[in-house]
């Protein structure tokens, strides 16, 4: 299991976030998510919006830290990058 995290360099809600993905599979992303507290309205399309105060936590919990373009790069590959406008799949199952 590989989950990738970026740096928590994107401002939103007063707040700074990371992006959160995997190159495996959805399902391997919201396990994870869900393990490591982030609620399933965090997830966007292809990724969860972690918060700059729990980017520790995920990488703690084993998300390899990598810069975005990075993390882009390996979720296109993997065909699990959904741009916007396209349907993201239910977090729910």
């Amino acid at each position: 299991m590989t989950l990738y995290i970026d740096p928590p360099t994107w401002a939103g809600h007063g707040r700074m976030w990371s992006h959160l993905v995997s190159d495996v599979s959805y399902e391997e992303l919201h396990a994870f998510a869900a393990s490591i507290g982030a609620p399933p309205r965090a997830f966007e399309r292809d990724h969860y919006d972690i918060p700059s105060e729990r980017y520790a936590d995920a990488v703690a919990a084993g998300a390899v830290e990598v810069g975005s373009k990075e993390l882009v790069r390996r979720i296109t590959e993997a065909g699990l990058r959904r741009p916007k406008g396209r349907p993201a799949p239910d977090p729910s199952g």
